[in-house]
């Protein structure tokens, strides 16, 4: 829960409400298969402590987002109506590309290692090894133009082997 702490002394409560907004946008819940969004609170803790490695852009970022909605309403985004932070959100993402992506990455990662977003799919709460997961087997040659590649590193200095 350090990471959280972390987080959390870089971002104001409103830039913390801000955050959970854009969870919510991001993996809105569902009452037809009945779960939750990503703003629920065991989620959205978890989206905290895994954005504590990103606490910079992670605050950079929603404070370009407020920017964007005060450019178009004069307050700030949790305070504008949905249409508008929906806005807001598609505005923010074409012009901050890289900080959206990453918003987007951390709580879907997050989203989906919940253990009842996990059980409402029938996927086992287990960790992927050493049991594995079964593949459906797939045409193999897909892979032959990347073997046909050059290293893309350098060999062993010792062995000389790739």
């Amino acid at each position: 829960m350090m990471s959280k702490l972390n987080i959390t002394s870089q971002l104001s409560d409103s830039d913390i409400r801000d955050l959970k907004i854009l969870a919510a946008m991001i993996v809105p819940a569902s009452k037809d298969y009945d779960l939750p969004g990503a703003d629920d609170p065991l989620i959205f803790d978890d989206i905290l402590a895994a954005a504590a490695p990103h606490s910079a852009t992670i605050a950079s970022a929603v404070q370009a987002l407020n920017t964007i909605a005060r450019d178009l309403q004069a307050t700030g985004f949790a305070d504008l109506a949905v249409e508008q932070q929906e806005t807001s959100a598609d505005t923010f993402r074409k012009h901050h590309a890289a900080e959206a992506e990453l918003l987007e990455a951390l709580t879907v990662q997050c989203y989906y290692r919940d253990e009842r977003v996990k059980n409402n799919l029938d996927m086992d709460t287990r960790p992927p090894f050493p049991a594995g997961f079964e593949l459906e087997q797939g045409d193999w040659s897909l892979l032959d133009k990347v073997r046909e590649r050059p290293a893309l590193y350098r060999a062993d200095s010792e062995t000389g082997k790739n």
